[in-house]
């Protein structure tokens, strides 16, 4: 093995000798790759592998049945209609929405149309919903709201709709306009329908109180041609809801929402004599003996 030595004069900056690039010639040559024959690899392997261990299997299905029938296949039968398709998907996931309410009408019709109204100062308006349900405004009063800047003012809107066949609904909006307000308590109304219980002299079937908060109103079934002997807030939620004959008298507070409110909840605490027999498994006939 040879030992090169190297000198400081070699390493010079100032050397004038040139340097001598001997790696860049090459000393010995690459020997060539031996070539490998197939064979010599065939040979190596394992018998298991060797083409004479290997047998020919042959699939022998079965016979099919004497009355077996082919089932067709997916693109000859028919084209499904969309009837069809839809039984298939109520069979597998249940009756699709109908876009019908519960008290039978469409629940679309609540969220109205917005139409625009071209040129200078144009506001948007909305169409008035028609649902058979008509609407009576409680009040209307300004509210206002303490902020750090000063105080904001909006209108409070009490709205009760019904359709004078049993069924009323009171809701409350607040808005920085009145129409707005009254819309949104129109809205808030109509998801809070409840029926009234009535008997066919459109009265109640029997006496009830309701309360809420400071508010406690008595109602009263009257006979026919008495009219609605009422006051505020209950009289109009009465003859919204169709009832033509009955007492009302309010006994605490006559704060306008409360009243309504409190007359709703009376009347909900009311039932049919139908129903109370049915709970009690007797017969209507029985209730007054």
């Amino acid at each position: 093995m040879a030992i090169t030595t190297v000198t400081l004069s070699s390493l010079s900056l100032h050397s004038t000798t040139t340097p001598r690039l001997s790696f860049l010639k090459p000393t010995t040559k690459l020997q060539p790759l031996i070539p490998i024959c197939l064979t010599q690899i065939l040979v190596s392997l394992p018998p298991f592998f060797s083409p004479e261990n290997q047998e020919e299997v042959f699939f022998d299905p079965p016979t099919p049945p004497e009355d077996y029938i082919p089932p067709p296949s997916f693109d000859e039968g028919p084209m499904e209609t969309e009837d069809e398709i839809a039984a298939a998907y109520e069979e597998l996931y249940g009756p699709a929405y109908s876009g019908v309410s519960v008290l039978g009408k469409d629940v679309y019709v609540m969220d109205s149309k917005a139409k625009k109204i071209s040129g200078w100062g144009s506001r948007v308006k909305k169409e008035k919903i028609k649902d058979g349900f008509d609407e009576r405004v409680i009040q209307v009063r300004r509210v206002t709201k303490v902020v750090k800047g000063g105080k904001q003012l909006h209108f409070r809107a009490i709205v009760v709709v019904g359709d004078k066949q049993g069924r009323v609904g009171v809701g409350v909006g607040k808005a920085k306009e009145v129409i707005v307000a009254v819309q949104k308590s129109a809205l808030n109304a109509r998801r809070n329908i409840i029926t009234v219980p009535m008997t066919k002299y459109l009265t109640f079937p029997h006496r009830s109180e309701g309360d809420f908060g400071a508010a406690k109103v008595m109602l009263r079934p009257a006979s026919p041609g008495t009219g609605v002997i009422a006051g505020g807030a209950v009289r109009i939620v009465l003859e919204m809801a169709g009832v033509e004959n009955a007492l009302g008298k309010q006994l605490r507070s006559k704060n306008a929402l409360n009243n309504a409110r409190a007359t709703v909840v009376a009347v909900q605490k009311m039932r049919q004599f139908s129903e109370v027999a049915r709970e009690r498994g007797i017969p209507m006939e029985e209730l007054w003996k």
